[in-house]
């Protein structure tokens, strides 16, 4: 029994998570159960899936699954929808950042960030659409980034995508808001997670980083939580194509 306020509360919700694994998609996870709702986490990795399957408790199924291959799609819709029913919430999480600096970019490289980063979170959302219309009522939650904005070094590849999930998201709440859907997107600032790690494993450069915000401090993931369970649930039914910058202020400077 979720003891949320009801605005927040997720307790006749099903949410689903790409990049459960590990990170802010876990902590997405976590985040929304403790608000009530099932949750389905997907990823690739098995056993990182049941150790949050096991955190979370009987309210939480895994899909071993790689989100980027459209082929398996109807698939990943069947497996995804058999324990709890056909997502409410979609969260897409999963990402990659090659960190490929843009002379030395190549073309295998490129197209995985675009395929995970951008494509992914179209297809799946394209996919699991029709369940959330015919309930007349859906959130989908994309994961923006400071690259949205900002270009950095070694982030041409991860830039283009996520300066292109902004516009994604604006596009989704334009086709499907009419519906009940909204669609919107969390941009997050430096969190410590297996995709910043070679920021925060240089104490030197996430000094820098944390000074870069108003706040003066780097994230965690504990900020993540508030954020996400207000796009998720019925406190922000008026607010779509959005871009939620979860950042310090790191933006605002």
């Amino acid at each position: 029994m979720s003891h949320t306020l009801p605005l927040f509360d997720l307790s006749d919700k099903v949410a689903c998570i790409t990049g459960a694994s590990s990170g802010l998609g876990r902590r997405a996870a976590i985040t929304l159960a403790e608000a009530g709702a099932s949750v389905v986490g997907i990823a690739r990795r098995t056993e990182a899936l049941d150790s949050l399957c096991a955190e979370i408790g009987p309210r939480a199924e895994r899909v071993v699954a790689d989100v980027a291959d459209r082929d398996s799609l109807a698939q990943l819709v069947r497996d995804v929808s058999a324990p709890f029913g056909a997502p409410d919430i979609l969260v897409h999480a999963a990402g990659v950042n090659t960190r490929e600096a843009a002379d030395n970019v190549t073309p295998e490289g490129w197209d995985q960030t675009i395929s995970l980063n951008l494509n992914a979170p179209f297809f799946v959302s394209q996919a699991f659409v029709p369940a959330m219309q015919a309930k007349g009522w859906g959130r989908i939650v994309n994961f923006a980034s400071l690259q949205s904005t900002r270009a950095f070094p070694g982030g041409i590849a991860y830039g283009a995508s996520k300066g292109a999930i902004s516009q994604l998201t604006r596009a989704m709440a334009e086709a499907w808001s009419p519906h009940g859907i909204t669609a919107n997107a969390i941009g997050p600032g430096f969190f410590p997670t297996e995709l910043t790690a070679a920021v925060f494993d240089d104490p030197a450069r996430a000094d820098r980083n944390a000074a870069q915000t108003c706040l003066g401090r780097n994230g965690t993931l504990e900020d993540i939580d508030g954020p996400i369970l207000f796009l998720c649930s019925d406190a922000s039914a008026f607010v779509t194509g959005q871009v939620l910058m979860v950042d310090g202020g790191f933006t605002a400077k």
